[in-house]
């Protein structure tokens, strides 16, 4: 088995986290990194034997890197990804994609004329319950949906001047980009993709020039219509907390990142579901890996990307062309809201 390649730009609490998951996988050699920061870049120096580099475009020049992970700001996306894809890198970027739908676009074609692997870090896609329930809606257990709810909320920022790079609409978007973003990817991938936005309010809490809270009303692809609710300034919540709920003629799926809970009127006998209420824990629907760190989805994601690599055929799951399409929703909410 050929040891592939592999480095990471950007080395902030995700940066560090992929690098330790990286590293741990079976034939993936990390032989570099990139940072700005000399405090970051001179304990890795210390610690660990990758190559370490200030600059991104000499890294990619001189390592002949056969993957790599981009956890940079949002901002710097674009120009990060299109040279990794330019010297022939499959690439593992950070969500979102990108500030801009067009440059975001150039990416998804330049990844599909390469026959590149790419894949963005929506990791809800590798948590078990949000999995079942894609599988449950798609078996058409609670028959004609009626309605949807998705949910996220947590502690980003809860004073005035409390924010980071995060909370700057130039930079990583506000809380659109950095915690809609997670929820209506979901969405479109579980449920369906949504088509029009019907209203929308984006709100100032504690922030200026950027939201801090996201309200909107949707349709979807499949013609199911539901609400979009965000707030990254809710102190009630001690992390991000993720959740979508479809109502159905015939029940009701309501999951989050450690339980899902099936109400029906009938049991289904073909799914093992009695009437009424059942709940399936994350402990029975986590994903098998490797490596844990902070949670099983974020080495599914990565086991993932490694494997699609190596066997140099691009996935099907947080797809560039995925990301693209939850950029453009983005856009959509931003213009209906204007």
């Amino acid at each position: 088995m050929k040891t592939l390649r592999a480095g990471i730009i950007g080395l902030g609490k995700m940066g560090l986290s992929h690098a330790a998951i990286v590293s741990a996988q079976p034939g993936v050699d990390l032989v570099a990194v990139c940072d700005t920061s000399l405090i970051v870049t001179n304990a890795f120096k210390k610690y660990a034997k990758a190559q370490i580099y200030g600059d991104y475009r000499k890294m990619l020049r001189k390592e002949n890197l056969d993957l790599i992970v981009i956890a940079t700001p949002t901002k710097l996306h674009f120009d990060m990804v299109k040279a990794a894809l330019e010297q022939g890198v499959h690439v593992f970027c950070e969500k979102p994609f990108s500030l801009n739908s067009a440059e975001g676009k150039q990416l998804v074609q330049l990844a599909e004329s390469k026959g590149l692997v790419n894949q963005l870090g929506y990791h809800n896609h590798f948590i078990g319950t949000f999995r079942e329930m894609k599988r449950l809606l798609a078996a058409d257990v609670i028959g004609d949906l009626v309605h949807f709810s998705g949910e996220a909320y947590g502690p980003v920022v809860t004073k005035a001047k409390g924010g980071t790079w995060r909370s700057k609409s130039s930079e990583g978007g506000g809380c659109l980009f950095d915690y809609a973003s997670h929820v209506l990817n979901l969405l479109q991938e579980v449920v369906s993709r949504p088509v029009e936005i019907n209203g929308s309010l984006l709100k100032e809490i504690y922030s200026k020039g950027v939201e801090d809270a996201v309200y909107s009303l949707i349709t979807l692809k499949n013609g199911l219509t539901g609400t979009l609710l965000v707030n990254w300034s809710d102190e009630t919540y001690r992390k991000m907390s993720t959740s979508l709920t479809v109502q159905g003629k015939n029940g009701k799926i309501v999951c989050d990142a450690t339980e899902l809970k099936i109400y029906l009127k009938e049991e289904n006998k073909a799914e093992g579901l009695e009437a009424g209420w059942t709940i399936k824990w994350i402990t029975d629907l986590a994903l098998p890996v490797g490596y844990y760190l902070r949670g099983e989805e974020y080495s599914a994601q990565i086991e993932y990307f490694v494997e699609n690599v190596r066997r140099q055929k691009p996935g099907t799951i947080n797809t560039f062309e995925q990301g693209l399409y939850t950029d453009k929703v983005i856009e959509m909410i931003i213009k209906n809201a204007a």
